[in-house]
């Protein structure tokens, strides 16, 4: 497999796109938070494990690895992750879950620094901060930005546990590039899913738009943090966080257009902010790696 140094930029890039239509998914299901991990969950620790078990050729060493530090911690993370944003979602708009999962930069920038002493590059730095002022111009404002009440500040702090889950695990995969991603990943979906399933009961679990829940499940979700996970072996966790703040400015879109959530001028600004940051970014960085 390729180490060329944008190959894992343009891999977090895809999983991100691909990630960015799954707010509106989770709204059109019409399910509440616990309900909508339980499908999550289960679908997408199904087709992970299922994979795992077809295309593993280190089957007996990936069974090791997951009962090891920290191919726990990937299975807790994950836990965490799918349940938290399912609960943010569930509560708070959109816009304001997402403000706070863009917080998983920085989250990754100290936790490389601090796990495994490794260095953000300033060019990183510059495109993380100019990023996030976009993303606080989106969600500012009285009126034009989201109404900050305790269901918004309540969705913030689940879209900050996200970040802080998401970027452990990025930093963990690229410590330690044995782990199995879709084992541990896949087991931790399909626990959360159980968790999901006992809270919702089993007479509530056919509630609400399941095919759009299946959608998410068996093909998004997947195909997302598997590239996303992946990539944090090819390049730097902070790297792989920082694309995924495309899904903060694409994600509010798609509900937009799904479901009439309007964003307002400041967070069409702010997210031009966004694009326009990352679009610099990936082109300095492939500039840069052509010269070495």
């Amino acid at each position: 497999m390729t180490k060329h140094p944008m190959f894992g930029l343009m891999l977090a890039l895809f999983g991100t796109l691909v990630l960015t239509p799954d707010a509106l998914l989770m709204r059109l299901s019409g399910m509440d938070g616990f309900h909508m991990s339980a499908w999550r969950g289960i679908a997408m620790g199904s087709v992970m494990l299922l994979g795992w078990a077809l295309f593993s050729r280190t089957r007996k060493r990936d069974l090791g690895m997951l009962k090891t530090r920290l191919g726990v911690t990937i299975v807790i993370c994950q836990i965490f992750n799918s349940t938290l944003f399912c609960l943010g979602i569930a509560v708070a708009p959109v816009a304001v879950v997402l403000f706070g999962v863009a917080a998983v930069p920085v989250f990754a920038a100290f936790l490389a620094w601090l796990v495994i002493g490794e260095p953000t590059h300033k060019t990183t730095w510059a495109a993380m901060i100019a990023a996030l002022v976009g993303i606080g111009l989106a969600v500012s404002g009285e009126g034009d930005g989201v109404q900050i009440d305790a269901n918004a500040l309540l969705g913030a702090g689940f879209g900050l546990g996200v970040a802080l889950v998401l970027a452990l695990n990025f930093v963990v995969l690229r410590a330690q590039p044995t782990l199995p991603i879709p084992l541990t990943i896949g087991l931790g979906a399909l626990i959360a899913g159980g968790i999901g399933t006992l809270i919702t009961g089993p007479d509530a679990m056919f509630e609400g738009r399941l095919g759009f829940m299946l959608i998410t499940g068996l093909v998004v979700l997947p195909v997302s943090f598997f590239s996303l996970s992946l990539a944090s072996r090819f390049t730097h966790a902070a790297n792989v966080s920082l694309l995924m703040l495309l899904e903060t400015v694409l994600g509010p879109l798609w509900v937009w257009m799904g479901v009439g959530e309007a964003p307002g001028p400041r967070m069409l600004a702010g997210g031009s902010i966004v694009v326009v940051s990352l679009a610099a970014y990936l082109m300095i960085t492939g500039s840069r790696s052509k010269s070495v």
